[in-house]
């Protein structure tokens, strides 16, 4: 008799899952995502922080995409998604509650992607936990009054078409990368999950200058 010869099963590269973890405002909820090497190749963790109109689930097609290779974490940020609320929020407070985080994983180092209102919350972090924060991905810096200075190497992913950010760029972010993305606007987390994970990947392994999605 003719056996016929079955595919072999493709692992599954990436873990996900969901948990809590006590910040300086309650708990935190936090989408998770690990890679399934056991953690020996694992470049440098990140965190995933949205904007103020979203919550974690706004990663949620990025995270199987940049997980097989480092550790991620999406959190609610305090206020947000299943996070418990908090009276009073600054860009600073909620950059706290991320170093509560970090602190909780035992983490010595961590890359941070945020968009818009992430992205503020970003360069706080950075600028109070410099040797925590290597790298910086910002998707739709807000303009802001008062930005504090941030010496880290970071990409800005530009949604706006013809967005004059050289104003502020230089005195806040003397380090930046900027890459045009304006076709994908305000869904480019949602719409090119594949793409923008490859050139985050890339930027956070310091594999020279990005290149902006096709």
């Amino acid at each position: 008799m003719k056996h016929s010869k079955l595919s072999p099963v493709q692992p599954i590269a990436v873990r996900t899952r969901r948990a809590y973890f006590d910040c300086k405002f309650g708990q935190l909820h936090v989408r998770t995502a690990f890679p399934t090497t056991g953690g020996f190749d694992e470049q440098v963790t990140l965190f995933c922080l949205h904007p103020s109109e979203g919550s974690s689930r706004t990663f949620d097609r990025l995270l199987p995409e940049i997980a097989d290779q480092r550790s991620v974490y999406a959190p609610d940020l305090p206020g947000f998604g299943e996070s418990d609320a908090a009276s009073r929020l600054t860009f600073a407070d909620a950059a706290g509650a991320m170093s509560d985080l970090a602190s909780d994983l035992r983490l010595r180092q961590i890359d941070v992607l945020g968009v818009r209102y992430g992205a503020a919350v970003a360069v706080e972090l950075a600028a109070a936990r410099p040797a925590l924060v290597r790298r910086l991905v910002l998707v739709g810096v807000p303009l802001l009054d008062r930005m504090p200075v941030v010496k880290q190497e970071t990409l800005v992913l530009r949604i706006q078409p013809g967005a004059d950010d050289t104003s502020w760029a230089k005195g806040v972010l003397p380090n930046a990368r900027f890459v045009e993305l304006a076709d994908y606007a305000a869904d480019l987390v949602d719409a090119a999950p594949k793409t923008l994970a490859k050139q985050i990947n890339a930027f956070l392994k310091g594999e020279g200058s990005p290149r902006a999605a096709q």
